[in-house]
């Protein structure tokens, strides 16, 4: 499905299939520059002299060439953990679900090498951002986008790379512009990590103040 909760679609002009292909490519380059070892002095540098050409056609480098502001619309497609054009993310795959009698999301994937913190299991700190991520994606869906306020872990077991992952993020209750929403992780049968998140919805002047005239997190 499309990356984009309802109302907020992606932009043609960046979120095409060819950038998806590009950002699949990179990601699989990530993980390999992360995970093999058996590599020789050459090859790396052969390597990185190709990448640093092709960054250079691409008219970017460290100074962030080419970006601009840009509508709340864009940021899913370019999300570093559900954006299929960003090669950062490992490219949680998410749907609209009920859980348990509420309006909320599943999303499923991966984490590779380049997310490692203890030996062989996924660092915490990415855990937190896909919850932040994934507690986020499900207030729009029930209609109450917010901006994160709190959010907390608890980690009950570690959570494993290359495995399959299950999310499962729900919006609990609100109280005025307070938004709480909860979040788990599962490895099959396993709860590895959960979350709850208080979001705020601004109110108008803070959000033009943050935004502009741009659309905030709406």
């Amino acid at each position: 499905m499309s990356e984009a909760a309802p109302g907020l679609p992606d932009s043609p002009a960046f979120a095409t299939p060819e950038r998806a292909e590009l950002a699949a490519a990179l990601r699989g380059l990530i993980d390999a520059a992360m995970a093999v070892q058996d590599l020789d002095a050459e090859m790396l540098r052969t390597a990185a002299t190709a990448i640093e050409a092709i960054t250079g056609r691409f008219g970017g480098g460290r100074t962030g060439a080419g970006y601009r502001p840009r509508s709340h619309g864009d940021y899913l497609p370019r999300s570093p953990i559900v954006g299929e054009a960003s090669p950062l993310s490992p490219r949680l795959d998410w749907e609209i679900a009920e859980i348990d009698g509420r309006p909320g999301i599943e999303a499923r994937g991966s984490f590779g090498a380049a997310y490692e913190g203890p030996p062989t299991y996924v660092h915490g700190g990415w855990l937190a951002c896909a919850f932040d991520e994934v507690l986020g994606i499900a207030n729009i869906v029930a209609g109450h986008p917010g901006m994160t306020g709190r959010l907390t872990i608890h980690y009950r077991r570690p959570t494993p790379l290359f495995t399959d992952l299950r999310f499962r993020a729900w919006l609990e209750r609100t109280e005025g512009r307070r938004i709480i929403s909860r979040a788990e992780c599962h490895h099959g049968e396993v709860l590895t990590c959960e979350a709850e998140g208080v979001f705020v919805q601004p109110d108008p002047e803070r959000a033009k103040e943050y935004f502009g005239d741009a659309p905030g997190p709406a």
